[in-house]
């Protein structure tokens, strides 16, 4: 049996959230599981005599500290943060609104930060522990209809990358979890997905035919959350997150297709790049 620790963990009223919390009960391990409302967190995992569910918006800085210091009077530590809380602010950019980015920000991005800075000192003191952020293959491939999202998923990962060299001093490790399309409720409608608020001509079949697509898909995808919250669980426990995990098959080949096509880019202006520098 692995060291029983402690598993702080964002956005688990529901979807992946929820599943990662019940891998990590299941496994015999203490779980903080936060949301929006405290109650829906309670009865989306179920009753458990080692669950702590509180109330955080993640875009609250004085809440995280909050939740912060409840779970240390609970449980007296924190061990492994997961930064899982997030939502899509579909659309294709210019249909956006300067509102809409911003609050795709700051709970995608601005949000982790809030929740990390709270939990981080206590990490820092412990000389130990874990930070675990989902990203999204949106991290690595941006595409249309995803600007927003693909921004604040893409500023995860290079937060993540730089962070790992700053907290690995203090024992602390971390981890960027890159998924695929799995069968959460991110897309479902004015939940976890948020339609485009300006209405231009020129987007609007385009903007048709990309709900209805997302639509379709929400249910259909191929990815499993409760064997990704098993797998990560299991990593945690064996001593072996690595710093990246990207999960899901679909996952892989899309950030394989954009290694091999950065890789092209480099290659086809190799000499012109190389003759940049200072002449000698």
């Amino acid at each position: 049996m692995a060291e029983k620790n402690v598993w702080f963990i964002t956005g688990a009223g529901r979807g992946m959230g929820t599943d990662i919390a019940q891998s990590a009960l299941a496994a015999g391990h203490s779980v903080v599981a936060t949301g929006r409302n405290a109650s829906r967190v309670q009865d989306a995992i179920g009753e458990h005599e080692n669950l702590l569910a509180l109330a955080l918006d993640v875009t609250d800085e004085a809440a995280a500290a909050a939740a912060a210091e409840a779970a240390v009077a609970r449980f007296g530590r924190i061990d492994v943060l997961v930064n899982n809380a997030g939502n899509f602010y579909a659309g294709f950019f210019e249909t956006l609104s300067d509102t809409q980015v911003r609050a795709q920000l700051d709970t995608n991005f601005f949000g982790q930060l809030n929740v990390t800075r709270a939990i981080l000192p206590i990490l820092r003191q412990q000389r130990s522990g874990s930070i675990v952020t989902i990203t999204s293959t949106a991290a690595f491939v941006g595409g249309g209809f995803t600007s927003a999202y693909a921004a604040s998923k893409f500023a995860l990962e290079g937060w993540m990358e730089s962070l790992q060299a700053e907290v690995e001093p203090f024992g602390i490790t971390t981890t960027t979890v890159v998924p695929g399309f799995f069968r959460t409720e991110l897309l479902v409608e004015g939940s976890s997905t948020i339609w485009p608020e300006l209405q231009i001509e020129d987007y609007a079949e385009g903007t048709a035919q990309t709900i209805a697509g997302f639509k379709a898909m929400n249910g259909q995808q191929g990815g499993d959350p409760k064997k990704l919250a098993n797998a990560l669980v299991s990593l945690s426990d064996s001593g072996t997150l690595p710093l990246r995990f990207v999960a899901g098959a679909d996952a892989m080949a899309a950030i394989e297709q954009k290694l091999t096509t950065v890789q092209d880019q480099i290659e086809t202006n190799r000499t012109l790049s190389a003759s940049l520098a200072f002449d000698a």
